[in-house]
């Protein structure tokens, strides 16, 4: 019996460990010169299959007892994304999950991405978007978290979450801050994520370690905008005074060829 079950043991050791190999998960945030950006990249058979750089921070509403300790207040723990943080990840066709731990696991983020295809009159179109976030705290770690009443682990997440919106084969490019709330199963607190400073792209990555061409998010778009307004505007009025300085030298110097009539015809004799 115990030899017959060792093929099939040895089997799925040997089908794990061949799952393992193929899948990569790199934590890159030493790479970046913002200490508050990290940087994370999964590779499934060798190729890079997600890749994701931003700066996150959660704010975390928790109650803490009065000073008379017969009232309950709250107070707010700023956590932010620490380097190091250990990480996994899955690459699918339609589906691509990211998650983060830090601080021995008393933190976790979870995002989920989605790819579908819609028909719109231009033809079938498909994006992909941030469908869902899960964020797992423990208000018994001490760094962030301050005499918790009732300390314990919560899971805030977010609610039909459509973010990030990119067409296929893109990345997704913010410089800008973005808020996403998230409700927590402690009392339906609500926690905000913050994510500034993002390039993502959880499919369609078509060369290694290398982010496809960049789907800007619209405040980004607006505030380029804003910035070269004033130097199409400026290009423009330098145009115009070229022009006009132009057609003024023209016709001066077509006016200043041309033999003026005399209107007193006693200045007749002069001419000639």
């Amino acid at each position: 019996m115990a030899g017959g079950c060792l093929p099939g043991l040895l089997f799925l050791l040997h089908a794990a460990a061949l799952l393992a190999a193929e899948q990569e998960v790199e934590n890159l945030s030493g790479l970046s010169p913002n200490p508050e950006k990290d940087i994370f990249v999964v590779r499934e058979n060798r190729t890079t299959c997600l890749m994701a750089e931003f700066a996150a921070k959660f704010i975390v509403p928790y109650d803490v007892w009065a000073s008379n300790y017969v009232d309950m207040i709250t107070e707010q723990a700023d956590i932010p994304l620490s380097r190091g943080a250990e990480m996994k990840g899955k690459c699918g066709t339609n589906e691509s999950e990211l998650e983060i731990s830090w601080l021995n696991q008393a933190y976790t983020l979870k995002l989920y991405f989605l790819k579908e295809g819609h028909n719109t009159s231009r033809g079938p179109e498909a994006f992909w978007r941030l469908s869902r976030i899960q964020f797992m705290y423990d208000t018994n770690e001490r760094t962030y978290f301050k005499d918790a009443v009732n300390p314990g682990k919560h899971t805030a997440s977010s609610h039909q979450l459509s973010a990030l919106v990119t067409p296929a084969g893109k990345s997704y490019e913010c410089q800008a801050q973005q808020t996403i709330p998230l409700i927590s199963n402690d009392h339906q607190k609500s926690v905000q994520l913050l994510l500034s400073e993002v390039r993502l792209q959880p499919f369609d990555i078509t060369a290694d370690f290398v982010f496809s061409e960049e789907h800007k998010c619209p405040v980004d778009q607006r505030e380029q905008l804003e910035e070269t307004l004033p130097l199409i505007l400026g290009l423009i009025l330098g145009l115009v005074i070229v022009i006009t300085l132009c057609v003024y030298h023209i016709h001066h110097k077509l006016t200043a060829n041309q033999v003026q009539i005399p209107r007193d015809r006693s200045q007749y004799k002069h001419m000639g």
